[in-house]
């Protein structure tokens, strides 16, 4: 069965780190930031001293982003662990965060808002991968595939 086609494609790399007081307990979202530390508040930040924020990325990046049928894979990598995160594109996506990347299991836009109806929040992400990022050192490597389904 033929659903679609694929039409562009555009792949983006993110590099952040751990921090001790990454906790990954939220609900509905999970966050990399810019921001140089963490408070035990923050309980949705799984990277800080990111490299990049969504200002940063490609204008092709976001362009496929902001269409209806968009798909993000977000690809975590930290050591030896790996987990997958697949999320909605929306025409409503502004992609403009100077400081954030914020995934979001909801329909809910901001301007630092990545992608939508994502599979998994902060807490659903494996906890092996949680604990190796309770390291400041701990390097967080994020590989974003944007895919554009006609």
């Amino acid at each position: 069965m033929v659903l679609g086609k694929i039409g562009r494609v555009c792949v983006e790399v993110v590099e952040a780190y751990g921090d001790p007081n990454v906790r990954a307990l939220h609900r509905t979202t999970f966050e990399i930031t810019k921001d140089d530390y963490l408070t035990p508040r923050g309980d949705c930040i799984i990277g800080i001293r990111s490299s990049k924020a969504l200002a940063d990325l490609s204008d092709e990046f976001r362009d496929i982003m902001r269409h209806e049928n968009s798909i993000l894979i977000a690809i975590l990598k930290c050591q030896d662990i790996v987990d997958v995160v697949i999320c909605r594109g929306s025409p409503n996506l502004t992609l403009s965060s100077d400081r954030k990347i914020i995934f979001r299991k909801s329909a809910y836009t901001s301007p630092d808002t990545i992608g939508i109806m994502c599979s998994k929040a902060a807490r659903d992400l494996r906890r092996d991968l949680i604990e190796k990022l309770m390291n400041r050192s701990s390097k967080l490597d994020v590989i974003l595939v944007a895919l554009e389904v006609r």
